[in-house]
């Protein structure tokens, strides 16, 4: 694990008492400065310690290999910047970053917190007790990362700034008694392994998609499991894996939230324990071809649903399948509530990137019980073209990542925004502050169309001191022209 003369204080020693802190809170003026407000008086002062631990952490995920012709060891790179001085680099981390180290020191001094309470509660066990489920609470995080003392750093590191690395997409659900100690675990393992990407803990699983060398990522999946916490829940074909590298993600984050994919619904609500039928991409492959050899569809009692985002199934779905044009997961339960018709007395075959958001999607359709059966493709697209890169599938598979879309075959199923041309890699709107994804190809590209749509367009020619933090949040003509929760008919089942 990553270290500082700092690091070897005994913070174990310090009982740290605090209010539960919100970790969502994104709106923090000072928010190092708020968590040390929550301490009380007695272990505030020991606030220092976790802070400059968490401090120290986030710079040595930042460090890269110097050029050999260079007599220093290491730089460090941050924010798409390179930094020679470690002064430089601490001064970039202070201004910018204050809220990640906010997160990291919360992160330590809820750990710290669980393992000295734990520990108390260990030593009045009875002995024949099974220390399984407490065993990752007995030890320090240190304790649960793999050793790399036979690594160079080169070797843990390599590739970070090429396409020869690679980027693991994974998901688990299952019961996590404490998801601070994770998150805590999980943090100082990805630093450890130089890995960069974001993790989303909760009470009901963990979610994951980071990115380093192939060595770093060997490792991460050893890890994974071997933990008691997930061996008997996940298996290595769990873990999808495509090219990439640390490289794909600008930086590391994880945090607690309340549900590992964001459908909007508590889940105690709607549990991952009540999903569809699984169905290998083996049995969809041949779900969909008897689906698609049905010379009238509308009158089949299939439904083929992509369960993503419309920007999503734009570059790539499977062939005649029904795509909701929503634009964010948390809308699919009202879809679904509004279009309850399309779904009655039919077989619905559900598919998502990877197969997590199917889990509790499919689980609340099952709950609306108008369906004849729900199926979901285990694995997701991701495993499918594994196995089918050519079948019914066509276009690209998109990744929250800057790589924004995976190629498994050469057709081009969505156009530009501007001039229809085939077209499907995804650019950033170039209008500051607009965060939206456009679809512009290079001929409209060299004529000045780069933005998501022409008023967005308009405004990034406005003087950005004219502009407000918020000023085009929810408001481009695309976002306004698209309805929140569209309703369907059985001719877009086609």
């Amino acid at each position: 694990m990553p270290s500082t003369s700092n690091q070897k204080d005994n913070l174990e020693t310090c009982v740290l008492k605090f209010s539960d802190l919100d970790l969502k809170d994104t709106s923090l003026i000072n928010p190092n400065s708020r968590l040390k407000a929550e301490l009380d008086g007695n272990t505030r002062k020991k606030y220092s310690f976790a802070k400059k631990k968490a401090f120290a952490l986030f710079v040595k995920t930042k460090q890269v290999p110097a050029p050999s012709s260079e007599c220093k060891e290491k730089w460090w790179k941050c924010c798409q910047q390179v930094f020679v001085a470690q002064s430089s680099i601490h001064r970039h981390v202070a201004t910018q970053h204050a809220e990640d180290i906010y997160y990291q020191t919360a992160s330590i001094v809820k750990q710290l917190t669980a393992t000295l309470s734990t520990s108390k509660s260990l030593t009045s066990l009875d002995k024949t007790t099974s220390l399984k489920e407490y065993l990752p609470h007995s030890h320090e995080v240190s304790a649960w990362l793999p050793d790399t003392s036979c690594f160079s750093l080169d070797e843990l590191m390599s590739n970070q700034g090429s396409e020869e690395g690679e980027v693991l997409l994974y998901y688990c659900y299952c019961d996590l008694e404490d998801p601070h100690w994770v998150c805590a675990w999980q943090t100082a393992l990805c630093q450890h392994l130089y890995l960069t990407g974001k993790v989303r803990i909760a009470t009901e699983g963990i979610n994951g998609t980071v990115g380093g060398s192939k060595l770093a990522t060997r490792l991460y999946v050893e890890v994974m499991l071997s933990c008691p916490l997930f061996k008997d829940y996940m298996c290595k074909g769990d873990f999808k894996s495509s090219r990439g590298g640390a490289h794909c993600f600008p930086e590391l984050r994880v945090g607690v939230f309340e549900e590992i994919v964001p459908m909007g619904i508590s889940p105690t609500k709607i549990s991952y324990k009540k999903p569809g039928i699984y169905l290998s991409p083996d049995e969809f492959h041949k779900e969909v071809e008897k689906f698609l050899s049905h010379e009238n569809q509308e009158q089949s009692d299939t439904i083929l649903l992509d369960c993503r985002n419309f920007y999503e199934s734009k570059i790539g779905r499977f062939q005649g399948c029904l795509a909701p044009d929503i634009r964010k997961f948390s809308y699919f339960p009202s879809y679904v509530d509004e279009n309850l018709d399309i779904f009655r007395q039919k077989r619905v075959l559900m598919y998502c990137t990877g197969g997590i958001r199917c889990e509790r999607g499919s689980a609340y359709l099952k709950a609306k019980g108008v369906c004849k059966e729900v199926f979901q493709l285990k694995g997701g697209i991701h495993k499918y073209l594994e196995e089918f890169p050519d079948g019914f599938y066509k276009g690209k598979l998109f990744v929250f990542d800057e790589r924004y879309a995976l190629s498994y075959n050469n057709t081009v199923v969505s156009e530009c925004s501007y001039c229809r041309a085939p077209w499907d890699q995804y650019k950033l709107c170039s209008t500051t502050q607009c965060r939206q994804l456009v679809l512009t190809c290079p001929t409209c590209q060299g004529q000045g169309f780069t933005a998501c749509c022409v008023t967005c367009q308009d405004k990034g020619n406005r003087k950005a001191s004219s502009l407000t933090q918020n000023s085009f949040k929810e408001e481009c003509e695309c976002t306004a022209r698209r309805p929140r929760v569209p309703r369907e008919s059985l001719l877009n089942c086609l």
